[in-house]
């Protein structure tokens, strides 16, 4: 979207707000001393004019008595003003999923859920077809790996394995989660891509076909990759960084603490660092480059980010498990294991029946969550800008949305 008019480069300055904040160039107005007797003036308790553009219009020169406020108009568009506050609900324009300003939290969510809903084709062919890769790979390599490991089954019913049996059970873990781990992540970074550039498309209020979206994404898919790759990284470095340090002194107390200042730092950079995806996709940004914008953004906000970032997580969580949790349990009692085979925790007789009903499980949850969690991201990204940038100015432009006219 490099063309659209909305997406400025993160080097170039803020939008200059000109006629677009209701605040005209004022001409002065010719000889006003010598302006028509007070008999043949318009009264002075007469309001103005309805304001122009977007923000507050001018109070009429000599006006003897406080003029009556016009409603929702303020001093501008991130401003107070108009009876005692701002009603962005009743003017900001909205030409797609969001109004154009800044967001509550239950804007930025009904802007995800309301991408789904507007662009559902697009949205559940990328949702449901990365869902059903990855899940068809991981129930493979469950079965392969979890299911039919001689050395996970001799764990279980054993308090004494030997060192080979440890050695086979912890190399079909680890074979088990590198492959699922990989496709994870394959799968993320496909999702994310393909899904914010449908929610920029949504937030303009124009369609976007699954062609389009891929055609947008796929020269970025690399960088992505990387960036997908570094954070992780970046996290795991700040929290083994302070353990190695304490493990190095040899107090146990210290060791406690440098522990949990490394997870704060790991949790502090997650955060301030969790809108870089966005500004690569939608910025053409390079992965460091992205990294530094998305410090940029965050700052100042960051525990806004954090609790908004922090519910979707508890709240996707819930759903997923929602979802996932009465499949599993089917699949238990089809697979003949019975319902408690669930509850147990039991991975020795793990059919493919068992993996194919609990899947369909986990393909729904994913299908729902991906959207979402990728919307939610790509708004708050958004919604930085238009806080910071007064992107908002921008993106009006860009989804042609003019100015009220004038007298209107």
């Amino acid at each position: 979207m490099s063309d659209t008019p909305g997406w400025a480069s993160p080097g170039s300055p803020p939008p200059e707000r000109g006629p677009e904040d209701g605040s005209p160039p004022q001409a002065p107005q010719p000889q006003p001393p010598q302006s028509p007797p007070p008999a043949q003036s318009p009264p002075p308790s007469q309001p103005p004019a309805q304001p122009q553009g977007w923000g507050a219009a001018p109070p009429p020169p000599h006006q003897p008595h406080h003029p009556q406020p016009q409603p929702g108009w303020g001093g501008g568009p991130h401003q107070p003003g108009g009876w005692g506050g701002w009603h962005p609900h009743t003017f900001a324009a909205k030409p797609g999923v969001i109004p154009l300003r800044p967001l509550g939290v239950g804007e930025i969510l009904d802007g995800a859920v309301s991408t789904t809903r507007a662009h559902w084709r697009t949205v559940l062919a990328i949702a449901l077809g990365i869902a059903i890769v990855t899940q068809l790979i991981a129930a493979v390599a469950m079965r392969l790996w979890v299911s039919d490991s001689s050395g996970l089954a001799a764990l279980e019913d054993n308090p004494n394995p030997t060192d080979e049996q440890l050695r086979d059970a912890l190399g079909d873990l680890a074979a088990f989660g590198s492959v699922t781990g990989l496709i994870t992540i394959l799968g993320s970074v496909l999702a994310t891509a393909m899904l914010t550039i449908v929610v920029s498309r949504a937030v303009l209020g124009r369609s976007v076909s699954f062609a389009e979206a891929w055609q947008d994404s796929r020269s970025r898919l690399l960088r992505l990759l990387g960036l997908v790759l570094l954070v992780p990284l970046i996290a795991a470095l700040a929290v083994a960084v302070p353990v190695l340090v304490g493990v190095l002194t040899g107090s146990a107390g210290f060791t406690v603490l440098t522990t949990i200042g490394g997870i704060v730092l790991a949790v502090w950079l997650w955060v301030r660092l969790s809108l870089a995806a966005p500004a690569l996709m939608l910025e053409r940004q390079g992965v460091i480059a992205a990294l530094r914008r998305s410090a940029k953004l965050v700052r100042g906000s960051w525990w806004r980010v954090f609790g908004i970032q922090l519910l979707v997580v508890v709240l996707l969580t819930v759903v997923g498990s929602i979802i996932e949790f009465p499949t599993s349990m089917i699949a238990g009692i089809v697979a003949g294991n019975g319902a408690d085979s669930f509850f147990e925790g039991t991975v020795s007789d793990m059919s493919w029946t068992y993996l194919a009903v609990s899947g369909i499980g986990a393909v729904i949850a994913s299908t729902i969550t991906l959207p979402v969690s990728a919307g939610v991201t790509a708004l708050l990204y958004i919604d930085q800008r238009i806080r910071r940038e007064g992107l908002d100015i921008e993106l009006a432009r860009a989804a042609g949305v003019g100015t009220p006219p004038q007298g209107s």
